[in-house]
């Protein structure tokens, strides 16, 4: 089930707890990512509010929303960089992105292998990619009125398997929103700080998102049946060997003619 495009847009630029989600995720964004100049930059799902920083420098940055979700002008005040798509079959020609981010758009897709066998298809091999889930043992997925509650909270385990089978190889994993989802001054006040703290403390379960970045790695080649052999090939059109031992059907044959 996915999210509507104005209540996202909504959470993440009209309320204090979604701006404060946005700068603990861009945050981190821009720790692994330091610069993209030169290159084609592209998010999945609603990741606007993570992209703005890329438009000064990228060569190319698009916005890819679903159709499920709806689609809006971003950014507001310049040019438009969105793109309505189907959920898995975008606009992009094959091996043809740098850097994608991936924010509210694979734990709502009704067609996750489909989605991912999408994303390789447009990434370049050695691209690379942030896809950011909520955390299957945080805070944010259990708790309502917020993006991070609808659809399928993911384990890091989870993550991990779904990237190797489509051909990516984990790079580096992390966590974010480690304050409580709550839209309170009391607790936003500290919002940051708790952030800091967060990243020394086990990440995997007190954060209330996982980040995990990956590489699409080349297709291993597929072995070729002509080099299979078989240990204990079958004798069938060997010449049939003679020997000494008599058949007992014709012992018993020259038996009966006896009269044994």
């Amino acid at each position: 089930m996915h999210q509507d495009v104005c209540l996202l847009r909504d959470f993440y630029y009209t309320t204090r707890l979604g701006r404060a989600a946005q700068k603990a995720m861009r945050d981190r964004l821009q720790l692994r990512w330091p610069s993209v100049k030169g290159l084609s930059v592209a998010g999945f799902g609603f990741a606007a509010p993570l992209l703005r920083p890329c438009l000064d420098e990228a060569a190319r940055v698009l916005t890819l929303m679903p159709a499920q979700q709806g689609v809006l002008h971003w950014p507001a005040e310049a040019e438009n960089h969105s793109v309505l798509v189907e959920e898995t079959s975008w606009p992009l020609a094959t091996d043809s992105i740098d850097r994608l981010v991936v924010l509210h758009g694979l734990e709502t897709s009704d067609r996750p292998a489909a989605l991912m066998e999408e994303i390789a298809r447009v990434l370049k091999v050695g691209a690379r990619m942030m896809l950011i889930v909520p955390n299957r043992s945080g805070l944010w997925a259990r708790r309502d009125g917020t993006p991070f509650a609808l659809g399928r909270p993911y384990s890091l385990r989870q993550i991990d398997s779904l990237l190797r089978e489509h051909g990516f190889e984990v790079q580096e994993t992390s966590s974010a929103l480690f304050f409580p989802p709550r839209d309170r001054n009391s607790w936003l006040r500290w919002a940051m700080m708790l952030e800091s703290m967060g990243q020394r403390l086990p990440r995997y379960h007190a954060g209330g998102v996982l980040l995990v970045e990956a590489t699409r790695i080349a297709d291993a080649p597929g072995a070729s049946g002509l080099s299979v052999r078989e240990r204990k090939p079958l004798r069938i059109l060997d010449p049939v060997r003679p020997t000494a031992t008599r058949p007992a059907w014709r012992s018993r044959m020259q038996g009966a003619r006896r009269g044994y």
